[in-house]
């Protein structure tokens, strides 16, 4: 990992929003394909030893990524993401929510707005991403989940994926 790129992640109960700025020494075309193709998130988007596996994505407003996140022992814990909004290489928003194994939503889970946006400067790709719950209630139980460390952990895991992806272009 590089030292000095920029990692924040903040929780602000009043808004029951969560800010998380980071920086990857990578180019911005390949950050976002890196969270906008199935076949590159599925290689990073879960805390190790867990697993990323996408069902399908049709990345498109109005269109889906299904995946779950699969355990060391195959357990599984599946999500949908719902593309509410797409400006290609700067900004998607998605309504994320947890599922079960055939994409019912589990109401009794909390779900998420998520407003995810890319800039670049000397190579040097900033992804700032928000996520707005609709109840205290719910930030705090994926506080409680554990979200702050598996994020920081999953997009740890991207920053030493990326030198291998640029090596493949």
């Amino acid at each position: 990992m590089t030292d000095n790129l920029l990692f924040e992640f903040t929780v602000d109960k009043p808004t029951k929003t969560v800010f998380v700025n980071r920086e990857f020494a990578a180019d911005l075309p390949l950050v976002w394909d890196a969270f906008t193709k199935k076949e590159i998130l599925d290689q990073w988007w879960a805390p190790k030893p867990w697993k990323s596996k996408t069902k399908f994505m049709d990345f498109k407003v109005g269109g889906r990524r299904f995946y779950a996140m699969v355990g060391p022992e195959g357990q599984e814990h599946w999500s949908v993401q719902e593309f509410t909004s797409i400006s290609p290489t700067t900004n998607f928003k998605v309504h994320s929510s947890f599922a079960d194994k055939d994409e019912n939503i589990n109401t009794e889970w909390p779900s998420s707005d998520w407003d995810l946006t890319f800039s670049e400067q000397n190579g040097t790709t900033t992804v700032s991403i928000t996520i707005k719950h609709q109840a205290l209630a719910d930030l705090e139980k994926l506080i409680e989940m554990g979200f702050k460390e598996g994020f920081t952990m999953t997009l740890n895991y991207l920053e030493t994926l990326l030198p291998t992806l640029k090596q493949r272009q």
